[in-house]
């Protein structure tokens, strides 16, 4: 029988509820640590620092410091929202520094079946930001699953009779991509979605 000490085990533990870290890369992890003790308290600081200063804006949902968030307080164009299920669809957009608009982070997706309905959103602070009346196009940009495309659809029909315009992400083949490795629901997305040049 190995034996591991409580504390590792305790860190084990730990580590292993991260999203995508199972056994291996448990014990990985923290045998790195064990030999880098300057990381540990590095580490340990930073994730402290992160649990006690950041939260969630106010106004958009989106990760913080300062509340109202620099996006919300900034000089962006406010009559477009566009709404992401996370913050880090948020933060892949803002990578793109191709959308100037505001956000909304709706903190999930509709999902019956794991019991997430619209009261678990923020679909209710949202309409909040409608009702304001400086809102003319609102860009549902949730994931291309199943409970995304839900979300996107009961959105739409949620946004439309308020009279503000209603986009899509567009979606198909990704740059770089051989036509030979793409699957049949992107291509046959893609040739829905094609454009005139």
């Amino acid at each position: 029988m190995l034996y591991i000490s409580k504390s590792l085990t305790k860190l084990l533990g730990e580590l292993k509820k991260l999203p995508g870290v199972g056994e291996k890369t448990a014990l990985r992890l923290a045998f790195h640590l064990l030999k880098s003790p300057a990381n540990v308290n590095a580490l340990a600081e930073s994730l402290l620092e992160v649990n006690n200063k950041v939260r969630f804006c106010s106004l958009c949902f989106g990760i913080t410091e300062d509340d109202p968030c620099a996006i919300c307080t900034g000089d962006r164009d406010e009559s477009i929202i566009c709404l992401v299920e996370e913050p880090q669809d948020m933060l892949a957009i803002e990578r793109s520094q191709s959308f100037k608009g505001h956000y909304h982070v709706l903190q999930g997706a509709l999902s019956p079946l794991n019991g997430i309905t619209p009261a678990n959103l923020t679909i209710a602070e949202l309409l909040r930001r409608f009702a304001q009346g400086n809102i003319r196009e609102a860009v549902l940009a949730t994931n291309f699953t199943v409970e995304g495309e839900a979300t996107a659809l009961y959105l739409t029909r949620l946004i439309k009779p308020l009279g503000i315009r209603v986009t899509r992400l567009a979606h198909g083949i990704p740059t770089g991509q051989d036509l030979e490795y793409v699957d049949a629901a992107t291509m046959q997305r893609a040739l829905e979605g094609r454009s005139e040049l």
